[in-house]
Order: C-alpha cells, then structure tokens, then sequence
C-alpha cells in the first residue's frame, strides 16, 4: 500500500477544490492550479479532505497514486500559502538587480547576466546578495530557482557563486606546495 497516496489531503477555508474525470483544479486566494488525472486514479472529496485512491495493483498504478496524491497536495499549498526559495551570491562584485521582469546579474563576467522572469514567478531582491523566488507551483519555483543558480554554480574551492540558502558546498584543497 502506498504510504504517501493513503493520506487524506486537508483542504484550508479558502481553497475550493473541483473534480472532473479528467482533471483536478484547486482555486485559492493566489492562483489556480490544474493538473491532469489519469484514468487509472479516482479522487473524491468527503469532509474537507481530498481522498486519493487507485484502481488497480500494478506497479504503474502504485506509482501514479503516491505522484498525484503528492501533487494535489503541492497545489493546494500553493494557492493557499504559496511557494519560495531564498539564493545568495557569494563573491567579491556579485550582485542582483532587479529592473521590472528582468533580473541583472553581475557574476565576475565581462557581460551582465541578464534573467528574463517567467509568467507566473515573481522575484524579490531584498539585499544587493539575495533573490528570494516566489510563485504558486512548486515546480516552477524550483525551475526558475535552478535556472538562476546555473548562471554561476559553486566552485569547489573558494566556494563562489550563487547558491540556495543554507546549502552546503564541499570544498577542496587547493594545491599542495612543493618542498
């Protein structure tokens, strides 16, 4: 039995949820999100609380329940609360600016790194070193995310570049000197 697809999905005040055969779509204070069902998943909804459950036991049919139960899932925490991921620059000169729908990045090239947004993110700059990613889908939160931080990812062994708030970045020794 799917332990992620077997639980019920808490729908919040504010988030109306509709159900056809073909799809679910989610509608909450910040948006609407649809996403597409597949013919072998049924999902109900019985005291506020989305139900998921399969037709079959095939592996196909295990791994479709625990994907949508977790997707439904991600959807109404978008609409609802919404979705963010924090990037800091580090390194001597690195900095963001934000002009409207495009993103100026000074990363240590001889050119400015220029990011157009895509619809449906929205991108904050709260010091000149940080860019907080914003937006309802978790998927193109994380997108846009990786996108910005594939300009410059950290190297190894000063550890520059842009990377995600509090993550780690192994580093290694430099040369050895000779004796």
């Amino acid at each position: 039995m799917s332990r992620i697809g077997v639980r019920p999905i808490v729908i919040p005040k504010d988030v109306k949820v509709n159900i056809t055969k073909q799809s679910v779509e989610v509608q909450g204070s910040k948006g609407k999100l649809e996403f597409p069902l597949s013919l072998r998943i049924s999902v109900a909804v019985e005291n506020d609380k989305i139900k998921v459950s399969r037709v079959g036991n095939n592996k196909n049919d295990r791994a479709l329940h625990g994907l949508t139960r977790a997707m439904i899932a991600n959807m109404v925490k978008g609409v609802s609360s919404g979705f963010e991921k924090q990037l800091e620059m580090i390194g001597v000169g690195y900095r963001a600016q934000l002009a409207g729908k495009k993103l100026t990045m000074q990363l240590g090239f001889s050119h400015p790194v220029e990011y157009v947004v895509p619809a449906g993110i929205t991108l904050e700059v709260p010091k000149p070193t940080q860019i907080t990613v914003k937006g309802i889908d978790k998927q193109e939160v994380g997108q846009a995310a990786a996108n910005i931080r594939g300009f410059l990812p950290p190297e190894p062994y000063k550890g520059k570049g842009i990377r995600y708030v509090g993550e780690q970045v192994r580093r290694k020794a430099g040369k050895a000197m000779a004796k």
